[in-house]
Formats: C-alpha cells, sequence, structure tokens
C-alpha cells in the first residue's frame, strides 16, 4: 500500500516563482533584504550582500568559460564562502559537486575524478587540513606545474584550482580573481544566462558515503532543491527573524537542504562556527539568541555537561534538536513521542515525516510520520517486489519530485524501477493510516554520529596492510552516537599489528568518522564464525563485536 492512505495530506507548498538558484537568492533579497542570512565570527553578510557578490562571482565565473552543464567542485567548511560560491556557480547553471572537507587524499582523489569537475574552488586549510597539500599528495604533477590551464592525466577535466584567500601555489589561483573578472561581463549577459536555467537542470552532486565500493552521488535539480525544502517548511516552526545555529556540513543534505534552503525560505539567519567546542558554542549561542538549534545528540551532552551551563541564558531557543538546552516548560514530556521523520541524500532529506515540535499519540508511538506531500511510498516484498500489507515488514520504495534525478555515471534502469520508483533499502511498514515505522537498513551500512559509513571502504583500507588477511568491519550500538566503527581483523600467520596502528594508519587515509573505535585482532581465522558457503557470517561476528564492545565502553 502507499502512504497517502488514511485521510488527506497538506497539499504541496512550493514557491510562486520560478524555481531555480537564481530566483532563490533573488527572491530572497528582495523579501528579507538587510536582514542577516549568515554570521561567522565577526563576519556579518545580508540577503542583498549575499545576492550582490554571488552576482559577481558569477560574472567572473562567466568570464573564465563556467557557464550551464559546467562542473564546478566546492570544497569549504560552512561560512560565506560556502554558501556565494555554491549560489554563484548554481545561478549560471553550472553542477556544483558538494564536496566533503574531512576527505583525506584517497578520497578526494577518487572524488574528484568522479565527479568530473573542471573547476575547484577550495579552501585553502581548516581544522588542520592542508587541501593545497593534499591536492599535490591527489596529483603530484601539480608541483612545479605553472598559472595556465592544468592537464593532468590523473584528472583530465581538471582545468583550475581556485582558492578562498592568498594562493601559496602557481598552479592555484584565487576565487577574489576569479570575482574581479566580472567587470569584464555585463549585468545583461548575466541575465541571460540566468533565463536559460530551468527547474529540470541539474544543480548539484550530493555524496552520501564517499564509497569508493558502492559510490552513490545523487545528482538533484533546481526544482528539487528549492522545491522540496519550501514544501517542508509548513512542517516547521521556522519564520523570518529566526537564528538558526548548526554544526551540520552544508555538504551533506540536512546542512544543504534542510537547513541552508530553509532558512533563505523563512528569512532566517544561519549562524556558523569554525570548530565545535562546548565553552564557545555556548558563548556564540547566547550572544546570537540562537531561536533553533540543530546537531548530533553527542554535542547537546557536552554543552549540558558544560561547568558554565546552569548559568547560561539561553533562553531565547525555541527548537531544533536539542531538547536539553529548551526550558524544562518545553521540553517533550516523552521523547519517544516526539515526530520523527525519514529520509536521505537521495530525497533531499526528509520525505517521511509529521508536524515537527509535536508529539505523537500514544497509538503512533515509533512513526516516523506520513508521506511529505507531493510524494509516493510504498513497502514491497525486497525479493518478489510485490506490495506488503499494511503491517508487513518490507523494503520502502519512494517516487516524487524531491526523488533525485538519478546517481551520477549510473544508469537509470540500474538505480530505477521502470516505473520510476526508488527502492530506499530502509526496511519497515506502513499501518492503515499511512504511518511508517521504520525498522532498519535492509543493508549494512552504519550510522554513526549523523554520519554514514560503508564497510567496505574501511575494510579495503585495513585489508592493504601487509599484516593483515581480512578485515570485517560492522557496528556496535553506542547511546549517544547511534553506532559505533568496529572491526575485526585477521592477521596474517606470524605477523602482529596492535588496534592502535592499525588506527592510526586508517585515519590518515579515511576521514576521521570512519576510522573504526573498536578493533579486534585474531591470529586465526577459524576464530571466527564462518558460514558453510566458505563466507563470513557477518551477523555472528556483530555479535561477537557487540558482546566484546558493550555500549558503555
Amino acid at each position: 500500500m502507499t502512504s497517502t492512505a488514511g485521510g488527506a495530506r497538506p497539499t504541496p507548498s512550493f514557491p510562486d516563482y520560478e524555481p531555480t538558484a537564481a530566483e532563490l537568492i533573488r527572491s530572497g533579497a528582495e523579501r528579507h533584504g538587510d536582514a542577516t542570512l549568515v554570521v561567522l565570527g565577526d563576519r556579518r553578510l545580508t540577503y542583498v550582500e549575499v545576492e550582490r557578490r554571488s552576482a559577481e562571482l558569477a560574472r567572473g565565473l562567466l568570464a573564465s568559460g563556467v557557464g550551464k552543464g559546467s562542473r564546478v567542485g566546492l570544497l569549504a567548511p560552512n561560512g560565506p564562502e560556502w554558501i556565494i560560491g555554491w549560489l554563484a556557480a548554481a545561478r549560471i547553471g553550472a553542477v556544483v559537486a558538494l564536496l566533503n572537507t574531512y576527505l583525506q587524499a584517497r578520497e578526494l582523489d577518487w572524488v574528484l575524478r568522479h565527479s568530473d569537475v573542471s573547476m575547484l574552488l577550495t579552501a585553502e586549510r581548516h581544522l588542520g587540513h592542508d587541501y593545497l597539500e593534499r591536492l599535490e599528495e591527489v596529483a603530484p604533477e601539480l608541483v612545479g606545474h605553472g598559472s595556465g590551464p592544468l592537464m593532468l592525466a590523473s584528472h583530465p577535466f581538471l582545468r583550475s584550482i581556485h582558492v578562498w584567500g592568498d594562493s601559496q601555489r602557481q598552479w592555484a589561483g584565487t576565487v577574489d580573481d576569479l570575482a574581479a573578472r566580472a567587470d569584464t561581463v555585463s549585468t545583461g549577459l548575466l541575465a541571460a544566462a540566468e533565463a536559460a536555467v530551468v527547474p529540470a537542470d541539474p544543480m548539484v552532486v550530493v555524496y552520501s558515503s564517499g564509497s569508493t565500493a558502492d559510490p552513490k552521488a545523487a545528482v538533484h535539480s533546481h526544482g528539487g532543491v528549492v522545491r522540496h525544502a519550501h514544501n517542508l517548511w509548513q512542517f516547521r516552526d521556522l519564520e523570518a527573524g529566526d537564528v538558526i545555529y548548526t554544526p551540520m556540513p552544508m555538504f551533506w543534505i540536512g546542512g544543504f537542504s534542510f537547513t541552508l534552503l530553509a532558512a533563505v525560505h523563512a528569512g532566517a539567519t544561519l549562524v556558523f562556527e569554525d570548530r565545535f567546542e562546548p565553552g564557545a558554542t555556548l558563548d556564540l549561542l547566547e550572544r546570537e539568541r540562537v531561536t533553533i538549534a540543530i546537531g548530533w545528540p553527542h554535542m547537546s551532552k557536552a554543552l549540558t555537561e558544560h561547568p558554565s551551563f546552569p548559568d547560561r541564558d539561553l533562553s531565547a531557543i525555541k527548537g531544533g534538536s536539542f531538547d536539553a538546552l529548551l526550558p524544562a516548560d518545553r521540553r517533550p514530556a516523552d521523547p519517544s513521542l516526539r515526530v520523527n521523520s525519514l529520509g536521505m541524500t537521495e530525497t533531499l532529506g526528509p520525505h517521511l515525516l509529521g508536524v515537527m515540535g509535536s508529539e505523537l499519540p500514544e497509538s503512533k508511538r515509533g512513526s516516523f510520520g506520513r508521506s511529505a506531500p507531493g510524494l509516493e511510498h510504498k513497502v514491497v516484498d525486497p525479493v518478489t517486489g510485490k506490495p506488503c500489507r499494511p503491517g508487513e515488514m518490507g523494503e520502502l520504495w519512494v517516487r516524487g519530485y524531491s526523488v533525485m534525478l538519478g546517481l551520477h555515471r549510473r544508469e537509470r534502469e540500474d538505480v530505477f524501477t521502470v516505473d520510476g520508483w526508488y527502492p530506499t533499502g530502509d526496511g519497515g511498514w506502513f499501518d492503515e493510516d499511512g504511518h511508517f515505522y521504520f525498522k532498519g537498513r535492509m543493508g549494512e551500512q552504519i550510522k554513526t554520529s549523523g554520519m554514514n559509513v560503508t564497510p567496505r571502504e574501511v575494510e579495503l583500507v585495513i585489508e592493504e596492510m601487509d599484516e593483515v588477511m581480512h578485515a570485517f568491519v560492522l557496528a556496535v550500538p553506542h547511546p549517544e552516537r547511534e553506532q559505533d566503527v568496529a572491526a575485526a581483523v585477521v592477521l596474517r600467520p606470524d605477523r602482529s599489528l596492535e588496534p592502535d596502528e592499525i588506527s592510526a594508519r586508517v585515519k590518515v587515509e579515511l576521514s576521521s568518522y570512519k576510522v573504526p573505535r573498536h578493533i579486534a585482532t585474531f591470529a586465526d581465522q577459524d576464530e571466527l564464525p564462518w558460514l558453510d558457503s566458505g563466507k563470513i557470517d557477518r551477523r555472528a561476528v556483530e555479535a561477537l563485536l557487540q558482546s566484546r564492545f558493550p555500549p558503555t565502553s
């Protein structure tokens, strides 16, 4: 059955202008004017300033040969540069690949090649990551390269790299230099380029896991991106004048669609910081009079356990995901009855939800809501593909306006069914009223502190170590992070390798959140459970790891 059963849903709520990036920020500037859009440290930019600066950079991009269909990579932390860089490229029809700032050289190399970007806009460094040095590690041909167009056999489509700030490399220009070229492009040409962009055009490529074993790069259109955040607005307590704090990166859907796009529609202010540090973050929440704080549970715990927390004035906070920061009279009486949602990169975030901030009746405990207006769902038997009856568990399928155009470099028929359904890989069931009850992933992906980890990617890195014969990466539960990454590692005969050394080597190759927090080593593969087929019994290994590393460890 589809979740449209059990009564009518609200109708889709779409903007009254052409849903493209150019019209989004133009409308935002017209409606919200001198209201602040983004705050980072001492820097504050209004809606009007963001529109003007992104238009200037867009003209510079046009002067540099970027246009509709060009692929531009964006590698930067949350802040004004990210927003302006994305808008500048998207408003003239370039397809923006949103790159993860956690990427180590191995991962960055893969993503740069996979995304086919011709121009990269990058921060110089962030939180100990030196991106120019990392790029030289990724592409050694850059060392000694002059200032002309890049011609790299390792990355055949990459033609230029531009840095926010001063470039210390001949091969890298600056974003300021790009913007300075705006004088050579008229506002009329910019307007014509923007007018040629239509809602059906691709806008962004969003990487959900960055796995070399199973790459998932969702391509989303202007229409889907602009419409979906507006459509979800009717379920949210978000309005002009709200001040939103979040550490959620904009290169992932939660930060991009559910936070940035939603803020622009509502006329809210986004408050960012360079790094999360409980004391400094509490200062920021107080100083900016944040009204909505969105983040992960372990951050909420760190804030409330800070010695200064009892003396803080956080009375402006009215919502978000940090219940512990709310005044006592605003906290849900039973957090397990709080309205939940279910979303994914491929659907631009929530596709099943209820009115956020409200509570479920006892009869709907555990529900993740109903279909967002304009979307359809059904639960099917994962083997036969036949629809399941209410209460019968199966795989959740979805289709509708916010579902991605496709996965980059994947054949459409390998992604969607012939009638346009996208199999989500989520397992659960619908009740008679169309409420969905999520019971877990049908696959093996690990979700830790809100971030997705593909086990095989981590296994491949560990198995490249000379001392290792096999590596099996699975999840163990954690009370705050939801899951931790754990590994069972079988060593080669007469070889030794300590868990700490394995962690240290993985950390060089992969993002920090992918590094196993728990590692058990085995001298003989017979110490692990195997199936009669000769394959490892992953369920039994998972149980073994969970018993060895209980949630309190």
